[in-house]
Protein backbone atom coordinates (compact mmCIF):
# COMPACT_ATOMS: atom_id res chain seq x y z
CA UNK A 1 0.00 0.00 0.00
CA UNK A 2 1.10 3.55 -0.62
CA UNK A 3 -0.08 6.94 0.67
CA UNK A 4 -1.53 9.59 -1.66
CA UNK A 5 0.46 12.72 -0.86
CA UNK A 6 -0.39 14.21 2.53
CA UNK A 7 -3.82 12.55 2.65
CA UNK A 8 -5.02 9.66 4.77
CA UNK A 9 -5.69 7.57 1.66
CA UNK A 10 -3.59 4.39 1.43
CA UNK A 11 -4.00 2.56 -1.87
CA UNK A 12 -2.59 -0.27 -3.93
CA UNK A 13 0.00 1.37 -6.23
CA UNK A 14 -1.94 0.87 -9.48
CA UNK A 15 -4.93 3.07 -10.27
CA UNK A 16 -7.60 1.52 -12.54
CA UNK A 17 -8.75 4.00 -15.18
CA UNK A 18 -12.50 4.20 -15.72
CA UNK A 19 -12.41 6.08 -19.01
CA UNK A 20 -13.37 2.94 -20.95
CA UNK A 21 -16.51 2.21 -18.91
CA UNK A 22 -19.52 3.01 -21.07
CA UNK A 23 -17.25 3.42 -24.10
CA UNK A 24 -15.19 0.40 -25.17
CA UNK A 25 -16.49 -1.63 -22.22
CA UNK A 26 -20.23 -1.90 -21.69
CA UNK A 27 -21.84 -2.38 -18.27
CA UNK A 28 -21.32 -6.14 -18.09
CA UNK A 29 -17.73 -5.96 -19.33
CA UNK A 30 -17.02 -3.11 -16.90
CA UNK A 31 -18.35 -5.18 -14.01
CA UNK A 32 -16.06 -8.07 -14.97
CA UNK A 33 -13.06 -5.71 -15.17
CA UNK A 34 -13.84 -4.14 -11.80
CA UNK A 35 -14.39 -7.57 -10.23
CA UNK A 36 -11.06 -8.82 -11.57
CA UNK A 37 -9.28 -5.71 -10.32
CA UNK A 38 -10.60 -5.94 -6.76
CA UNK A 39 -10.30 -9.74 -6.63
CA UNK A 40 -6.65 -9.31 -7.60
CA UNK A 41 -5.92 -6.85 -4.81
CA UNK A 42 -6.67 -3.49 -6.43
CA UNK A 43 -8.62 -0.85 -4.53
CA UNK A 44 -8.24 2.48 -6.37
CA UNK A 45 -10.52 3.54 -9.26
CA UNK A 46 -10.25 6.72 -11.32
CA UNK A 47 -13.04 8.30 -13.33
CA UNK A 48 -14.46 11.71 -14.32
CA UNK A 49 -17.90 13.18 -14.77
CA UNK A 50 -17.26 13.70 -18.50
CA UNK A 51 -16.46 10.01 -19.20
CA UNK A 52 -17.51 9.10 -21.81
CA UNK A 53 -19.34 11.98 -23.47
CA UNK A 54 -17.31 11.53 -26.66
CA UNK A 55 -18.86 8.14 -27.48
CA UNK A 56 -21.87 8.05 -29.82
CA UNK A 57 -25.12 8.21 -27.88
CA UNK A 58 -23.43 9.26 -24.62
CA UNK A 59 -23.84 12.52 -22.76
CA UNK A 60 -21.25 12.16 -19.97
CA UNK A 61 -21.46 10.44 -16.62
CA UNK A 62 -21.65 6.92 -18.08
CA UNK A 63 -18.49 5.76 -16.32
CA UNK A 64 -19.59 7.12 -12.95
CA UNK A 65 -23.00 5.50 -13.36
CA UNK A 66 -21.48 2.10 -14.08
CA UNK A 67 -19.06 2.40 -11.17
CA UNK A 68 -21.93 3.44 -8.91
CA UNK A 69 -24.02 0.45 -9.99
CA UNK A 70 -21.04 -1.83 -9.36
CA UNK A 71 -20.42 -0.34 -5.92
CA UNK A 72 -24.04 -0.81 -4.89
CA UNK A 73 -24.16 -4.34 -6.27
CA UNK A 74 -20.83 -5.60 -4.94
CA UNK A 75 -20.44 -3.41 -1.81
CA UNK A 76 -16.63 -3.82 -1.81
CA UNK A 77 -14.74 -2.76 1.29
CA UNK A 78 -11.96 -0.19 1.25
CA UNK A 79 -12.27 0.90 -2.39
CA UNK A 80 -11.11 4.46 -3.06
CA UNK A 81 -12.86 6.33 -5.90
CA UNK A 82 -11.48 9.47 -7.53
CA UNK A 83 -13.44 11.59 -9.97
CA UNK A 84 -13.05 14.93 -11.73
CA UNK A 85 -15.23 17.93 -12.47
CA UNK A 86 -15.02 20.82 -14.89
CA UNK A 87 -15.47 19.15 -18.28
CA UNK A 88 -18.99 17.67 -18.24
CA UNK A 89 -21.12 19.24 -21.03
CA UNK A 90 -23.74 20.32 -18.47
CA UNK A 91 -21.22 21.53 -15.88
CA UNK A 92 -18.32 23.03 -17.79
CA UNK A 93 -15.79 25.19 -16.01
CA UNK A 94 -14.87 25.73 -12.37
CA UNK A 95 -17.16 28.52 -11.22
CA UNK A 96 -18.33 27.80 -7.64
CA UNK A 97 -21.98 27.04 -8.45
CA UNK A 98 -20.91 24.85 -11.36
CA UNK A 99 -18.44 22.91 -9.24
CA UNK A 100 -21.02 22.17 -6.56
CA UNK A 101 -23.67 21.16 -9.09
CA UNK A 102 -21.18 18.87 -10.82
CA UNK A 103 -20.18 17.23 -7.54
CA UNK A 104 -23.80 16.69 -6.55
CA UNK A 105 -24.45 15.04 -9.92
CA UNK A 106 -21.36 12.83 -9.51
CA UNK A 107 -22.49 11.76 -6.03
CA UNK A 108 -25.88 10.78 -7.42
CA UNK A 109 -24.34 8.71 -10.22
CA UNK A 110 -21.80 7.07 -7.90
CA UNK A 111 -24.46 6.39 -5.27
CA UNK A 112 -22.22 7.69 -2.48
CA UNK A 113 -22.36 10.51 0.03
CA UNK A 114 -18.66 11.34 -0.15
CA UNK A 115 -16.06 11.50 -2.92
CA UNK A 116 -12.66 10.26 -1.74
CA UNK A 117 -10.57 12.34 -4.15
CA UNK A 118 -11.93 15.16 -6.32
CA UNK A 119 -9.87 16.64 -9.15
CA UNK A 120 -10.22 19.93 -10.94
CA UNK A 121 -10.06 18.28 -14.38
CA UNK A 122 -8.47 21.20 -16.19
CA UNK A 123 -7.57 24.77 -15.38
CA UNK A 124 -10.32 27.31 -15.93
CA UNK A 125 -8.68 30.67 -16.70
CA UNK A 126 -12.11 32.33 -17.01
CA UNK A 127 -12.92 31.86 -13.31
CA UNK A 128 -10.90 33.71 -10.65
CA UNK A 129 -8.73 31.18 -8.87
CA UNK A 130 -9.82 32.48 -5.46
CA UNK A 131 -13.40 31.44 -6.27
CA UNK A 132 -12.48 27.96 -7.48
CA UNK A 133 -10.13 27.22 -4.60
CA UNK A 134 -12.72 28.41 -2.08
CA UNK A 135 -15.38 26.25 -3.73
CA UNK A 136 -13.22 23.12 -3.50
CA UNK A 137 -12.38 23.94 0.10
CA UNK A 138 -16.06 24.32 0.97
CA UNK A 139 -16.78 20.83 -0.39
CA UNK A 140 -14.21 19.41 2.02
CA UNK A 141 -15.56 21.48 4.90
CA UNK A 142 -19.06 20.21 4.12
CA UNK A 143 -17.86 16.60 4.24
CA UNK A 144 -18.90 15.63 0.72
CA UNK A 145 -15.29 15.50 -0.52
CA UNK A 146 -12.46 13.99 1.52
CA UNK A 147 -9.51 15.40 -0.45
CA UNK A 148 -8.97 17.63 -3.50
CA UNK A 149 -6.51 17.31 -6.37
CA UNK A 150 -5.45 18.85 -9.70
CA UNK A 151 -5.28 17.41 -13.21
CA UNK A 152 -3.59 18.93 -16.27
CA UNK A 153 -2.33 21.98 -14.36
CA UNK A 154 0.88 23.78 -15.23
CA UNK A 155 3.63 24.20 -12.65
CA UNK A 156 2.79 27.89 -12.30
CA UNK A 157 -0.90 27.24 -11.70
CA UNK A 158 -0.17 24.45 -9.21
CA UNK A 159 1.90 26.93 -7.24
CA UNK A 160 -0.81 29.61 -7.51
CA UNK A 161 -3.54 27.20 -6.36
CA UNK A 162 -1.56 26.15 -3.29
CA UNK A 163 -0.60 29.73 -2.43
CA UNK A 164 -4.27 30.70 -2.74
CA UNK A 165 -5.42 27.81 -0.55
CA UNK A 166 -2.95 28.84 2.15
CA UNK A 167 -4.03 32.45 1.98
CA UNK A 168 -7.71 31.49 2.21
CA UNK A 169 -7.08 28.91 4.91
CA UNK A 170 -8.75 26.05 3.01
CA UNK A 171 -7.48 22.48 2.48
CA UNK A 172 -4.70 22.15 -0.08
CA UNK A 173 -4.74 19.58 -2.87
CA UNK A 174 -3.03 16.28 -2.12
CA UNK A 175 -2.44 14.93 -5.64
CA UNK A 176 -1.67 15.80 -9.23
CA UNK A 177 -2.73 13.87 -12.31
CA UNK A 178 -0.41 14.72 -15.23
CA UNK A 179 0.00 13.24 -18.70
CA UNK A 180 3.19 11.25 -18.15
CA UNK A 181 4.69 8.02 -19.45
CA UNK A 182 7.84 6.72 -21.13
CA UNK A 183 7.05 8.41 -24.45
CA UNK A 184 5.52 11.58 -22.92
CA UNK A 185 8.12 12.99 -20.53
CA UNK A 186 7.62 16.78 -20.82
CA UNK A 187 6.17 16.88 -17.29
CA UNK A 188 9.61 16.03 -15.90
CA UNK A 189 10.85 19.54 -16.72
CA UNK A 190 8.74 21.54 -14.27
CA UNK A 191 5.32 20.03 -13.45
CA UNK A 192 6.62 16.99 -11.56
CA UNK A 193 9.25 18.92 -9.57
CA UNK A 194 6.55 21.43 -8.57
CA UNK A 195 4.25 18.61 -7.45
CA UNK A 196 7.02 16.99 -5.42
CA UNK A 197 7.95 20.32 -3.82
CA UNK A 198 4.44 20.57 -2.41
CA UNK A 199 4.12 16.93 -1.39
CA UNK A 200 1.50 16.11 -4.01
CA UNK A 201 1.08 12.45 -4.85
CA UNK A 202 1.61 11.99 -8.61
CA UNK A 203 -0.88 9.80 -10.45
CA UNK A 204 0.05 9.78 -14.16
CA UNK A 205 -2.66 9.19 -16.74
CA UNK A 206 -2.17 7.57 -20.16
CA UNK A 207 0.46 5.54 -18.34
CA UNK A 208 0.59 3.09 -21.25
CA UNK A 209 0.37 5.76 -23.97
CA UNK A 210 -3.02 4.62 -25.29
CA UNK A 211 -1.74 1.05 -25.44
CA UNK A 212 1.51 1.75 -27.29
CA UNK A 213 3.59 0.73 -24.28
CA UNK A 214 1.97 -2.70 -24.20
CA UNK A 215 3.92 -3.61 -27.33
CA UNK A 216 0.63 -4.06 -29.17
CA UNK A 217 1.35 -1.36 -31.72
CA UNK A 218 4.59 -1.93 -33.61
CA UNK A 219 5.61 -0.50 -36.94
CA UNK A 220 3.02 -1.41 -39.54
CA UNK A 221 0.81 -3.20 -37.03
CA UNK A 222 -1.61 -0.49 -35.88
CA UNK A 223 -5.22 -1.62 -36.18
CA UNK A 224 -7.09 1.46 -37.35
CA UNK A 225 -10.41 -0.09 -36.30
CA UNK A 226 -9.53 0.30 -32.63
CA UNK A 227 -10.97 3.47 -31.02
CA UNK A 228 -7.62 4.11 -29.33
CA UNK A 229 -5.31 3.18 -32.20
CA UNK A 230 -4.85 6.74 -33.42
CA UNK A 231 -3.52 7.81 -30.06
CA UNK A 232 -0.99 4.99 -30.07
CA UNK A 233 0.14 5.29 -33.68
CA UNK A 234 1.81 8.68 -33.17
CA UNK A 235 4.36 7.06 -30.82
CA UNK A 236 5.60 4.60 -33.42
CA UNK A 237 8.75 6.66 -34.07
CA UNK A 238 12.23 5.17 -34.08
CA UNK A 239 12.73 6.20 -30.45
CA UNK A 240 9.28 5.01 -29.42
CA UNK A 241 9.86 1.61 -30.97
CA UNK A 242 13.32 1.40 -29.39
CA UNK A 243 11.71 2.12 -26.03
CA UNK A 244 9.29 -0.78 -26.50
CA UNK A 245 12.23 -3.01 -27.47
CA UNK A 246 14.02 -2.04 -24.24
CA UNK A 247 10.89 -2.81 -22.23
CA UNK A 248 10.62 -6.15 -23.98
CA UNK A 249 14.20 -7.09 -23.06
CA UNK A 250 13.53 -6.38 -19.39
CA UNK A 251 10.14 -8.09 -19.57
CA UNK A 252 11.66 -11.23 -21.04
CA UNK A 253 14.31 -11.36 -18.33
CA UNK A 254 11.69 -10.81 -15.62
CA UNK A 255 9.06 -13.16 -17.03
CA UNK A 256 6.64 -10.25 -17.15
CA UNK A 257 4.66 -8.43 -19.82
CA UNK A 258 5.84 -5.26 -21.56
CA UNK A 259 2.92 -3.37 -20.00
CA UNK A 260 3.93 -4.50 -16.52
CA UNK A 261 7.47 -3.23 -17.00
CA UNK A 262 6.31 0.12 -18.44
CA UNK A 263 4.06 0.67 -15.43
CA UNK A 264 6.73 -0.51 -12.98
CA UNK A 265 9.16 2.04 -14.48
CA UNK A 266 6.58 4.78 -13.99
CA UNK A 267 5.86 3.68 -10.43
CA UNK A 268 9.59 3.90 -9.67
CA UNK A 269 9.75 7.61 -10.56
CA UNK A 270 10.05 10.06 -7.61
CA UNK A 271 6.71 11.07 -6.19
CA UNK A 272 4.64 8.70 -8.30
CA UNK A 273 1.99 6.98 -6.19
CA UNK A 274 -0.02 4.89 -8.64
CA UNK A 275 0.03 5.02 -12.45
CA UNK A 276 -3.42 5.06 -14.06
CA UNK A 277 -4.09 2.32 -16.60
CA UNK A 278 -7.35 1.05 -18.04
CA UNK A 279 -8.42 -2.32 -19.34
CA UNK A 280 -11.06 -3.23 -21.90
CA UNK A 281 -11.05 -6.91 -20.86
CA UNK A 282 -10.61 -8.60 -17.47
CA UNK A 283 -7.79 -10.70 -18.94
CA UNK A 284 -5.66 -7.53 -19.04
CA UNK A 285 -5.97 -6.87 -15.31
CA UNK A 286 -3.26 -9.28 -14.02
CA UNK A 287 -0.53 -7.48 -16.00
CA UNK A 288 -1.63 -4.14 -14.54
CA UNK A 289 -1.72 -5.42 -10.98
CA UNK A 290 1.67 -7.11 -11.41
CA UNK A 291 3.21 -3.65 -11.89
CA UNK A 292 2.17 -2.72 -8.37
CA UNK A 293 4.18 -5.60 -6.99
CA UNK A 294 7.28 -5.54 -9.21
CA UNK A 295 10.24 -3.36 -8.25
CA UNK A 296 12.74 -2.77 -11.04
CA UNK A 297 16.46 -2.88 -10.32
CA UNK A 298 18.40 0.40 -10.71
CA UNK A 299 20.21 -0.93 -13.77
CA UNK A 300 16.90 -1.86 -15.42
CA UNK A 301 15.51 1.62 -14.80
CA UNK A 302 18.73 3.16 -16.13
CA UNK A 303 18.60 1.11 -19.34
CA UNK A 304 14.98 2.06 -20.03
CA UNK A 305 15.82 5.71 -19.26
CA UNK A 306 18.79 5.65 -21.61
CA UNK A 307 16.64 4.63 -24.57
CA UNK A 308 13.55 6.71 -23.80
CA UNK A 309 15.04 10.06 -22.78
CA UNK A 310 14.08 12.76 -25.30
CA UNK A 311 17.02 13.79 -27.44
Amino acid sequence: MTRIGTSDLDVFPLNLGGNVFGWTADRDASFRILDAFVDGGGDFIDTADVYSAWAPGNSGGESERIIGDWLSTRAPEGVVVATKVGQHPDHAGLAPDTVRAAVEASLERLGTTTIDLLYAHRDDPDTPLDETVAAFGALVDDGIVRHTALSNYSAERIREWIDTARRLGVPEPVALQPHYNLVERDAEADVLPEARAHGLGILPYYALASGFLTGKYRAGSVDDSSPRAGGAAKYATSQGLATVDALERVARARGASIATIALAWLRAQPGVVAPIASASRPEQIPDLLAAGRLDLAPEEIAEIDRVSQPE
